[in-house]
């Protein structure tokens, strides 16, 4: 089909007028032969091609024995091979063979007329061919009423406009539309219903139709559909050809005006033009031999390349990646620590055990004089500080400095690059970083590293070649296929928590970690650093905006209570752009920024206080958590129903670990208190619940917690005012160690608990932490639950307790 017109039946289609009848009676048995495209309409001469044995023997017989006749008509969605009934339509066509030639592949092609339509009555064969007793369509011919003749006159219109639409067989067709007689409607509908090409569905229910004027609606209907798809068809065909057209003579015009510029002296040939361009991006560097090998090949490739062809440009964006890198150029270090401990301590507040590390480590660097196996992880939650710690190591090392993320990472190939095959094909991050730091010694800095994905292959391992110092000398990026030394090249990661990095990832890294700042920190940052940046990102002069004291204790507290101060610096900006404002409208030029001026400006405070209880009830304990945002609270609440049947319920989405830390809790305290003869549990059925029921919760360390919780529960006795506590509970009572001191002592002071209660093996950590975290906290160190039970519930101290405030 092509705009519209069968062209299957072009070549053999005749008028019924010009066919001689070869016995004008019409068998009343027809073997039926199946159609599977289109039916066939009455009224023409078509050819028909069939395989198959079983087809082949009742065409055979249909000529032998019934003149030729047969029945066609087409399949429902059936088999071609299947003779059942019921996947045939109910009416079709009946065809006069004339003429059978033998085809190869066991196939035959007949030509021959179809004479009418038929309706089957019933079957009176199936075997070996199935054979119809058929009723034929025998309505007498009618003249053309008015309404017949306009459509008729529509059909004719718009069959010439088809015709118009198509001019490679306008001739063919033509001839055969002039010759129909519109005075005889049905046959010149059926005539011109074997010319169109509609889904066969449609041309299956106009064969059915037996009302000459409703077939004739149906046909202009048709014709219709098919002469809209016929133009929308010319019009893309055209669109298509103008394009072409366009390209082409815009191809002439350039090669026109390249080669009069050649003879004009003023450009040379563009292919050597870029070629020249390449070698001097060499000039200054020192490829290695293997690569210039390489490089040599693909530039003489190059030169031999039409610079119209796709190749060319594959290879010309390859040639300028490889030159573009900085091989053999270094930046010169700065082996000066004292310089390095001034950018630091200028470019961040406190962190000293941090800073103590990293100089320890650069130090180490200066002395060898290469970072060969130096790999820093720095750790923490967001804001602390992590990305522009590395940016301060780099200005003291005097080097590039270039960052990118792998959080949500899923690709290998956006490490080690996509190989050239492929269209859009470019280098992994690596090579990129490489390439825009302009040196082979850069510090790069990898985010997000413990967010790294995996779908399509393993970034994880893929950067595990990076890291290893053992590796990296001769990494091979996949898009340039030769190997870069990365070994010259610091890097550092950060992650947010160390748990989801993949282990041979971790042990290639010297981890940092980075704890959130506590209130008084917070207040120093912003008085030092945030707020004169932000003053001067908003044109204003230092002395002009001040902030008191009373008002960033309150802003700190009130509306930045996070671990990093990402979030305070937000607040700030808002302040300061409320008061450019303030002073665009008014004459005032100063502004004094109040705990009342914070309160109108960003509204109702986004924190009241993380005390669900202002006194300790029993049945409610606070815990102490570490999360990949810092330090944190966490209530535990016990409640006891009475019942029968004992039974014990964990709410507050709780992971198995610390699904498992409740049941040896509830394990535990039943034992201690069944020796003390309480049969508490025995009688009620307990539900144990962590509130903020939306957040994820795991780990072992809320042990001794939830047993404390469960104990005041049972016995009445509330848990002490101001105290907090974490330690992981074993089945016989004894207080195992956790991490997270710091974070957790951080969480505890931010709140304004003054008592803590640590497991013994942590008491170093703690005793480690600097002055002024501890100050105003009173810590407990207990090995087993018992020394739990006289902090808590202020029983007379025992010996075993120990205590440091």
């Amino acid at each position: 089909m092509e705009d519209g017109i069968n062209q299957n039946h072009l070549n053999n289609l005749m008028p019924d007028a010009a066919l001689q009848l070869i016995d004008p009676s019409l068998p009343q048995l027809l073997t039926i032969m199946p159609l599977s495209q289109r039916p066939i309409f009455p009224g023409t001469a078509l050819p028909m091609t069939f395989s198959g044995q079983d087809k082949l023997a009742a065409i055979k017989i249909a000529v032998e024995q019934h003149d030729g006749y047969i029945g066609a008509v087409l399949e429902r969605e059936g088999n071609d091979d299947d003779y059942r009934e019921s996947i045939y339509h109910e009416v079709g066509t009946a065809y006069q063979i004339l003429k059978v030639m033998p085809m190869g592949n066991n196939g035959v092609q007949v030509l021959g007329r179809t004479i009418k339509r038929f309706r089957r009555q019933r079957t009176v064969q199936t075997e070996p061919s199935l054979r119809w007793r058929v009723e034929y369509d025998n309505q007498p011919r009618v003249k053309p009423d008015a309404e017949l003749k306009a459509y008729m006159l529509a059909i004719s219109s718009d069959i010439k406009s088809l015709l118009a639409l198509n001019p490679l067989f306008q001739e063919q067709v033509n001839m055969v539309v002039t010759q129909l007689n519109y005075e005889k409607p049905g046959q010149t509908i059926d005539v011109i219903s074997n010319l169109v090409s509609s889904e066969k569905d449609k041309l299956q229910d106009l064969l059915e139709t037996w009302d000459i004027s409703e077939r004739a609606k149906m046909l202009l209907n048709i014709i219709k559909d098919e002469l809209q798809v016929a133009k929308i068809q010319s019009r893309i065909n055209k669109q298509i050809e103008e394009g072409v057209n366009a390209k082409q003579k815009e191809y002439f015009l350039r090669e026109q005006l390249s080669a009069i510029r050649r003879e004009l002296g003023e450009e040379q040939d563009d292919g050597e033009s870029i070629s020249e361009r390449i070698m001097n991006m060499l000039d200054g560097k020192q490829m290695p031999e293997r690569v210039r090998e390489v490089f040599d090949r693909e530039m003489n490739k190059l030169r031999t390349l039409n610079t119209q062809s796709p190749e060319f440009n594959v290879t010309r964006t390859y040639l300028e990646t490889l030159a573009s890198l900085p091989w053999g150029v270094f930046s010169p270090d700065t082996n000066d620590i004292a310089e390095a401990r001034r950018i630091l301590d200028a470019d961040h507040y406190g962190l000293e055990d941090v800073k103590d590390n990293i100089l320890e480590f650069l130090a180490t660097i200066i002395k060898r004089d290469s970072v060969a196996g130096s790999i820093i992880c720095l750790v923490g939650p967001p804001g602390v500080g992590k990305t522009s710690i590395g940016q301060s190591i780099a200005k003291a090392l005097g080097r590039e400095f270039y960052r990118f993320s792998v959080g949500g990472m899923r690709d290998e190939a956006e490490i080690k690059g996509h190989r050239r095959t492929y269209i859009g094909a470019m280098p992994g991050k690596l090579v990129q970083a490489i390439d825009r730091a302009k040196s082979s010694n850069p510090v790069i800095l990898i985010d997000e590293i413990d967010k790294l994905g995996s779908g399509q292959g393993d970034p994880a391992s893929a950067l595990l070649e990076v890291l290893d110092p053992e590796q990296n000398d001769g990494f091979v990026d996949h898009y340039l296929d030769v190997p870069y030394d990365l070994s010259n090249v610091l890097f550092l990661t950060t992650a947010n928590q160390l748990d989801t990095i993949p282990g041979p990832l971790r042990d290639r890294m010297e981890i940092i970690r980075l704890s959130g700042y506590i209130k008084e920190e917070k207040i120093k940052i912003a008085q030092q650093y945030l707020i004169p940046r932000q003053l001067k990102e908003h044109g204003f002069a230092a002395d002009e905006v001040t902030f008191t004291d009373d008002a960033l204790d309150f802003l700190v507290d009130r509306y930045a209570r996070e671990a990093g101060v990402r979030n305070l610096e937000k607040q700030l900006r808002k302040i300061i752009r409320k008061l450019v404002l303030k002073q665009a409208e008014s004459a005032q030029h100063s502004f004094e920024v109040n705990r009342d001026t914070i309160n109108d400006m960003l509204g109702r405070p986004r924190y009241n206080t993380e005390k669900l209880y202002d006194q300790s009830i029993p049945g409610v304990v606070l815990g102490l958590a570490y999360t990949a945002l810092g330090g944190a609270t966490l209530y535990i609440e016990a409640s006891g129903i009475p019942a029968e049947n004992q039974g014990f319920r964990l709410t507050g989405q709780l992971g198995d670990v610390m699904k498992e830390s409740a049941q040896i809790a509830l394990s535990y305290v039943r034992s201690i208190l069944s020796r003390a003869g309480s049969d508490y549990f025995d009688k009620h059925q307990i539900h144990l619940h962590v509130p903020a029921g939306a957040t994820p919760k795991d780990g072992p360390s809320a042990g001794i917690t939830m047993a404390l919780a469960l104990y005041t529960l049972a016995t009445g006795q509330p848990a002490r005012d101001g105290l907090a506590m974490t330690g992981e509970l074993t089945l016989t009572g004894r207080v195992l160690p956790i991490g997270g001191v710091k974070e957790k002592t951080i969480g505890a002071r931010r709140v304004g608990i003054d008592t803590l209660i640590f497991p013994e093996e942590n008491r170093r950590d703690y005793e480690d932490l600097d002055e002024y975290l501890r100050e105003g906290l009173t810590a407990h160190f207990v090995s087993k639950f018992d020394q739990v039970l006289e902090v808590a519930l202020e029983t007379t101290p025992t010996s075993s307790v120990s205590v440091v405030s």
